[in-house]
């Protein structure tokens, strides 16, 4: 699943548990802010083969994890891009892998995946849609006890089907 770029040189592929601590401290700059929910290294540690992550130069440049809800329903969560690199693709690139990664999940039948973002407009670049966010079922709430804006959310839901055309999913 690794696959280089010529355009910004970063290495997409599967996250180790090494990575934690990177993946960490990338997660934290956006999560003081308030743009990502805390994820303790622990965690990470915990669900590190939901994680991707994009290496460039020998260091973690962006990271990206996928959870599986069943019934053919994952989330994209915990995606992040160093801001040195932002607009150079890697971020577009991190999602593609990551709904490859879901249509593997799913053998290839239909199924959604899902974000919750302050980033509408790079998804929907993607073909993301907007969607009503309490039309998902009450499982994936899951994170939202813990989170500090769970009494007034404030982010988009935002969805797409799969499979999804092959040019999407292009990670050169």
């Amino acid at each position: 699943m690794a696959a280089q770029s010529p355009r910004s040189g970063a290495l997409i592929r599967p996250a180790r548990v090494e990575d934690a601590p990177a993946i960490y401290a990338l997660l934290a700059t956006f999560s003081t802010e308030g743009k990502l929910l805390p994820r303790p290294v622990a965690d990470i540690q915990a669900r590190i083969a939901n994680f991707l992550v994009a290496e460039l130069d020998g260091s973690i440049a962006a990271c990206g994890a996928l959870r599986d809800f069943g019934n053919n329903l994952n989330e994209i969560r915990s995606l992040a891009v160093r801001r040195d690199l932002a607009g150079q693709g890697i971020g577009s690139r991190l999602v593609g892998a990551l709904l490859a990664k879901a249509m593997e999940r799913t053998g290839g039948e239909q199924g959604h995946v899902f974000a919750l973002t302050y980033r509408v407009a790079f998804f929907q670049r993607l073909g993301f849609r907007i969607i009503d966010k309490y039309t998902f079922p009450p499982k994936i709430w899951s994170d939202c006890c813990v989170c500090p804006k769970k009494d007034h959310c404030d982010e988009t839901a935002v969805v797409i089907d799969i499979p999804v055309s092959d040019e999407l999913l292009k990670t050169e």
